[in-house]
């Protein structure tokens, strides 16, 4: 199986235009705002490109991380070897491949994986870190909701695109 890095690329921007969405004033931004204690003016005041620029970059690791969780076929890899371009493949993998090597490698399947990941990791995550700041379940909500969100997307791109 080769690695597809258009996909995990995918998901650096797929994280960027959900956010531009999810948090305009017209969808949750304005609550998200108000949840967080910020105003318009010390949100000017952010350097955007840092913001922006490692966003970008920890939604490659994102993407990177989402691989294995929605493509079945890697834990083929480690169960039985396999999978090195330069290298003699062991039967055994050749023959899984040969059999799965395209099983659930669907839009569909990832969105599920992805959204699974969502709800049952990085929501708790987010919660926890949001009990501890006293913040709302407004604030916690909207910022879950939006994970939840890029991961289905992302999940779904990355297990879909073969």
């Amino acid at each position: 199986m080769e690695f597809n890095f258009y996909p995990v690329l995918a998901s650096g921007i797929i994280t960027l235009l959900a956010g531009f969405i999810w948090y305009h004033p017209k969808v949750f931004g304005t609550i998200w705002m108000r949840e967080a204690g910020l105003t318009e003016e010390e949100l000017a005041k952010g350097n955007m490109l840092k913001i922006f620029g490692l966003t970008f970059i920890y939604s490659l690791l994102i993407g990177f991380m989402m691989m294995p969780i929605v493509i079945h076929q890697f834990g083929a890899m480690g169960m039985i070897g396999g999978g090195a371009p330069d290298v003699v493949q062991p039967e055994s993998f050749v023959n899984f491949m040969e059999e799965y090597g395209t099983a659930y490698r669907t839009f569909k399947h990832g969105a599920f994986h992805g959204c699974m990941t969502g709800l049952f990791f990085v929501l708790p995550i987010v919660a926890i870190n949001g009990l501890f700041e006293r913040k709302s379940w407004k604030y916690i909500l909207i910022n879950g909701g939006y994970w939840i969100l890029s991961l289905t997307v992302i999940g779904s791109m990355i297990c879909g695109w073969v």
